[in-house]
């Protein structure tokens, strides 16, 4: 057949050492013009007898050269990838690549915290549309139609009459007691989206508010007090000070406002508090007379406070943060500065 026969050429192929010696072992015996292909090409010169003898042994040659091509190649790839495995192994003894998973936004680790607090307090979670009406944002709060809340220049009104995008969460005061249908106690907490015209270092027109109510017999200004002294400790430390100033809230009376001891200064003074050593951080007061009847209550039956407070205020004091806008840019070089916060889940 040639001057080596094919058992020499199957013994040769199984110590090939390399898949392009291989390669030319296919393409000399077994390929288009290989020897096997053009010895079977002669054979219609040949007698049928010698014919048929000559086929068959071709035949038989033909399928050991490729059967022992399949298997060498088998055996060099193999080796191949272990050699690239052993060359690719991983050092162990390298520091490791932290995954770079998700996380919580810092605006809603600073709610659910708020959210988990008030809760522990006894409240319960209540929510309301954020497109609202007139009745419930404005009236309903003894809010009337010519108070400077209602004007173009503090509420987003949309094309339909009478509705507006909430300027808080109080609303829901309204649509909770509602909901009670008379029935006592009412202790609400209401954490949403709210909309003003506002745009600068500590006003965005998007905020998010946590409202607070309770009605019940006998509530006083001691329980408010008492109840948001305890939720600024445990937002902001035991050692934060507080205190109460009078002010004018249309849906309450009296009106309170909270400040806290600046974070910067420490209630020293500096220019973050206009050197008071104080920073305003919510308003509150018991219940106006009005809105307890709107929600369906006697206020000479039951009385009650509220309060709110904007969480991007208390997401600025946790986080030490002097620009309400970084928390709304989504840049992820900055908010990834939040993953490790401590404590803000």
């Amino acid at each position: 057949m040639d001057e080596l026969s094919w058992q020499e050429v199957v013994a040769a192929i199984s110590q090939a050492s390399t898949l392009a010696e291989l390669k030319d072992w296919r393409t000399r015996w077994v390929g288009k013009h290989g020897r096997i292909t053009e010895l079977m090409k002669g054979l219609s010169d040949l007698p049928p007898e010698e014919r048929r003898r000559r086929g068959q042994e071709l035949n038989q040659a033909r399928e050991a050269i490729l059967a022992a091509l399949t298997q060498r190649e088998q055996v060099l790839t193999d080796r191949a990838e272990e050699r690239a495995l052993e060359a690719e192994r991983w050092d162990l003894t390298l520091p490791g690549r932290e995954p770079d998973t998700g996380m919580l936004h810092p605006l809603t680790r600073v709610r659910r915290r708020i959210e988990d607090v008030l809760l522990r307090l006894g409240f319960s979670l209540a929510y309301g549309p954020q497109v609202e009406s007139e009745w419930y944002n404005f009236e309903a709060l003894n809010i009337p139609p010519n108070h400077p809340a209602r004007e173009m220049q503090d509420s987003f009104f949309v094309d339909i009459p009478g509705l507006v995008l909430r300027t808080h969460t109080s609303p829901v005061q309204i649509r909770a007691m509602e909901q009670h249908q008379g029935r006592l106690p009412v202790k609400i907490i209401a954490p949403g989206l709210t909309y003003r015209r506002d745009d600068d270092a500590t006003h965005v027109p998007m905020f998010q508010q946590v409202e607070g109510l309770v009605v019940d017999h006998g509530i006083s200004v001691a329980d408010l007090m008492g109840t948001l002294t305890v939720m600024v400790q445990e937002l902001l430390g035991g050692s934060v000070r507080t205190r109460f100033r009078s002010s004018y809230f249309p849906f309450t009376e009296p009106s309170l406002e909270m400040d806290v001891t600046c974070a910067v200064c420490q209630g020293q003074g500096c220019r973050v508090c206009k050197e008071t050593g104080w920073v305003e951080i919510l308003g509150s007061g018991l219940v106006h007379p009005t809105v307890l009847r709107n929600g369906g209550y006697d206020p000479d039956q039951v009385s009650g406070f509220a309060f709110g407070m904007g969480i991007e205020r208390i997401a600025m004091r946790l986080y030490g943060l002097d620009d309400l806008r970084l928390l709304y840019q989504n840049d992820l070089r900055f908010l990834r500065g939040f993953r490790h916060q401590g404590g803000l889940r």
